[in-house]
């Protein structure tokens, strides 16, 4: 065999120098061949095998772009400020909060804090959901016969953890996850309806509003009937941008959300990041 020496390894995997896959990130981003943000902007191009995952930390104000590719996608989604790592996305708060469990274009996420993490500025999937949380192991391991994160139906929560653990994380520091592309309605008896897709080419765009470490498993969501596990790419893309400031739509939605901000604003300010 041509690897079975290390100079035939070695040989063999400088060859691949170059090569491309379905599914992977694109480095330099700025390779990326059709950035949606002006030249030299682009922070983040990656396309997220299903049941995979990724994770990135973003500065403030950058914008990320998430990509139903071929409409079975399902983006589990964590933020954590990125040197404060206890603060971190709390999906009750966000719900509460707003008064709204349904996630669309300007919608905030919120921290435990009373703070912005990051806010929902473009919507063309409408199919989201802050019920369900993401698969686990058990719960795999059930439906699927394997639930971990090198076999063929990973888990959610298990790839959450690789993701977390990669950016000084424990699995302890995980709070219940968020979900795009696959939907999720609470019927008129309190029962919950799962909606799906709304097909390829779904698209959520997120602004950073503090410095966030981002943390993704693209896996099927867990109220999905299907018999099989159905998870297709996502596309990941960020750039540069700016935060979102007083007078922006985003901002002055609801009286909830400008206190949000204002608290966010105000913290920032006192450690001269605003």
């Amino acid at each position: 065999m041509a690897t079975a020496t290390t100079h035939g390894a070695r040989a063999h995997a400088r060859a691949q120098e170059g090569t491309r896959t379905e599914a992977m990130p694109v480095v330099p981003a700025t390779d990326w061949a059709a950035p949606p943000c002006a030249a030299g902007h682009l922070l983040w191009a990656e396309t997220v095998a299903g049941g995979n995952y990724t994770h990135r930390v973003l500065a403030r104000g950058s914008e990320l772009r998430l990509t139903d590719v071929r409409g079975d996608a399902c983006a589990h989604l964590l933020l954590f400020v990125a040197d404060r790592p206890w603060e971190r996305l709390n999906v009750a708060d966000t719900v509460k909060v707003q008064w709204n469990a349904y996630l669309g274009e300007g919608r905030l996420l919120l921290s435990d804090q009373g703070r912005v993490l990051a806010s929902v500025i473009a919507d063309t999937s409408g199919r989201h959901d802050t019920l369900c949380g993401t698969s686990t192991l058990v719960r795999n391991t059930d439906r699927y016969g394997d639930g971990t994160p090198q076999g063929p139906s990973p888990a959610g929560r298990e790839l959450l953890k690789l993701a977390a653990a990669k950016n000084g994380l424990e699995p302890r520091d995980l709070p219940p996850s968020l979900s795009f592309f696959q939907g999720v309605a609470v019927r008129d008896d309190g029962t919950l309806l799962f909606t799906g897709s709304s097909g390829p080419g779904g698209s959520v765009t997120l602004r950073a509003e503090q410095d966030v470490t981002v943390l993704i498993a693209n896996v099927p969501h867990p109220a999905d009937p299907r018999p099989e596990y159905v998870s297709t790419q996502l596309e990941v893309l960020a750039w540069r941008a700016v935060p979102t400031a007083p007078g922006d739509p985003v901002w002055e939605a609801t009286p909830e959300g400008r206190r949000a901000f204002l608290n966010t604003v105000d913290f920032l300010a006192a450690r001269g990041l605003a």
